[in-house]
């Protein structure tokens, strides 16, 4: 606990509250601003085009010359992929493992960050001081080493913040979680724990690694093939059981995926693999030069995914080739909510092709999220007297506040929040405090932020019914239609096969334009509107669908009879 009397703590969550990634917490004591974790999400459905989501820093922004530190838990995309978004408008240290700092700076580069940015390698033995603020950190396990669990020291207690965690008592070395650290954390006394709440729903204990070494040691042992593993890029564990058990049967390994490559030259660097194990390791030109029972594919996708690899193996379209009768798919790791139904059709496309698949049933999945006795587990050896679940959707949040309540932390001192939510604690109580604005920074190709509702909306429209282009060309003074009406339909219907409607289209387009031209004071926007408005009416009439009408009116002058566009506007 710090000697320092500190007057002022707030907690603002900026992300990953409703919604599965995009991490971003800040922790405020007094005049200090701390950040954990700056992450992205994967665009929902109906964010046509958007490449990823990244959280709204615009509190940052308003406060940026009170910032002192960002504190990364893990390498993950959830807790580090926004990060170059916000170091493009904010210079302050980025503090976090060796691993997660080494794979931060990789994603920057990835994400095209042309400034300087202050990567700060730490320990979790490791004690910074900013101000009269300690910090201290204690190792989680998860699926990637050098996890972390962050603890901001103040005068009332810790503020912790796990990070990604689950308790796997077989975990060694750079997986195995610092419980002594959390409980030594719990007897001085913690004020607020935020704690991961992905698998809240799920009873029990998540499932040890060790069980699902051994499962794959065994599917690699029967396979009379190739043995293809499907992993996320950032799964490290499931990176280091393959190898291992590719050792134990007498495989080589080929690394499948520019993002899987790069972590394992990255691991390899800071010493995460030893030589045995990296000898395993062969290239994809040398595939050909062993049997197919000697060799183990990783298989990862765009991004990471695992499934879009495997669906164009069984296609044909991958460079490996398309999936063989005799080759075993390997799949032991749980899709991303709501890509079961994805998840599905990839095994069925690989039953086709003639391979045979090997997946974990619920219990063999194994994630890196603590399941509901984890939960337990950290909410005793931390012992806080307010409890925030984070990091997860709404229903994963509330199962985690009632686990918290049924270990006896009263209901008032619980508190499910959203983006934005101000708790601040004041006069020896937390109360919420008002809103700040949050929510989402789309980012559509090199453009952060630029695309809105209207954009996204318009997408849908295009997406659903297509477009309807009408180009007419005018002469004003003389009031005649020199070409035109050309109607162009594009996603909207097949000109071919809708003859009969494009001329009665043509023909409707015609009348409109003729009236407006005869009327005085002919006012372009009215004709557009009356292009747009009847049409609109007339095409919904006969086809029942919606396109969005584009009428695009050009004007041609008597002198040169040069063609200029007057306006072009939906």
């Amino acid at each position: 606990m710090s000697k320092t009397k500190h007057e002022h703590i707030q907690i603002i969550p900026l992300g990953g509250l409703g919604e599965i990634g995009k991490n971003m917490t800040v922790i405020e004591v007094d005049e200090q601003l701390f950040i954990i974790d700056v992450g992205l999400k994967s665009p929902e459905t109906d964010m046509l085009g958007i490449d990823i989501v990244v959280p709204d820093f615009q509190y940052v922004m308003e406060n940026r010359d009170r910032v002192r530190a960002i504190f990364l838990t893990h390498g993950h995309d959830e807790a580090i992929g926004g990060l170059s978004y916000l170091l493009r408008r904010v210079r302050v240290p980025v503090y976090g493992s060796a691993l997660t700092t080494a794979l931060a700076k990789d994603r920057l580069k990835e994400q095209d960050f042309r400034g300087e940015a202050d990567f700060r390698a730490v320990h979790s033995d490791q004690l910074l001081t900013f101000d009269g603020v300690k910090v201290s950190f204690f190792q989680t396990a998860h699926t990637i080493p050098g996890s972390f669990g962050v603890a901001i020291h103040t005068s009332e207690g810790a503020i912790v913040h796990t990070g990604d965690f689950k308790f796997d008592q077989s975990a060694k070395g750079a997986y195995e979680a610092e419980m002594g650290k959390m409980a030594v954390l719990g007897q001085k006394g913690v004020l607020c724990l935020l704690s991961d709440s992905l698998d809240a729903e799920r009873p029990g204990h998540a499932v040890s690694e060790a069980t699902i070494a051994q499962a794959m040691v065994k599917a690699f042992s029967r396979a009379e093939g190739r043995v293809i593993v499907s992993s996320y890029a950032s799964n490290v564990v499931r990176l280091q059981q393959v190898l291992e058990s590719s050792i134990k049967t007498n495989r080589k390994v080929a690394i499948v995926g520019r993002t899987l490559l790069r972590l394992y030259e990255t691991l390899c660097n800071l010493g995460y693999l030893s030589e045995e194990l990296q000898e395993q390791v062969i290239s994809l030109n040398s595939v050909n030069e062993f049997a197919p029972k000697e060799v183990c594919l990783v298989v990862t996708g765009h991004s990471g995914e695992p499934l879009e690899a495997l669906q164009r193996m069984a296609r044909g379209q991958h460079k490996l080739g398309r999936i063989q009768t005799g080759d075993t798919v390997v799949m032991m790791t749980p899709p991303n909510p709501g890509n079961e139904l994805v998840m599905m059709k990839t095994i069925d496309a690989l039953a086709r092709a003639g391979a045979e698949i090997v997946t974990g049933d619920k219990k063999l999945y194994a994630t890196g999220h603590g399941s509901q006795e984890d939960l337990k587990l950290m909410i005793n050896l931390l012992k806080p007297k307010i409890f925030i679940p984070v990091q997860g959707e709404d229903r994963h949040l509330r199962s985690h506040a009632r686990i918290a309540e049924g270990l006896g932390i009263p209901s008032r001192d619980i508190y499910v929040l959203e983006k934005g939510d101000r708790l601040l604690w004041k006069d020896g109580v937390f109360r919420t405090a008002g809103r700040v604005q949050a929510g989402n920074t789309l980012i559509d190709g090199s453009g952060v932020g630029d695309i809105g509702n209207i954009v996204l909306r318009d997408r849908r429209l295009l997406s659903q019914d297509g477009i309807f282009i009408v180009v007419v060309t005018l002469d004003r003074r003389n009031k005649k239609i020199i070409s035109g009406p050309e109607l162009i339909s594009r996603g909207f219907v097949y000109v071919r096969e809708s003859e009969q409607l494009m001329t009665q289209s043509e023909e409707l387009v015609k009348t409109i334009v003729e009236q407006s031209l005869q009327q005085d004071g002919m006012d372009w926007s009215t004709m557009k509107q009356n292009v747009r408005d009847q049409l609109y009416n007339f095409l919904f009439e006969r086809t029942k669908r919606r396109p969005m009408i584009l009428p695009i009116i050009m004007e041609v002058s008597k002198e040169n009879r040069s063609a200029q566009q007057v306006s072009v506007e939906k």
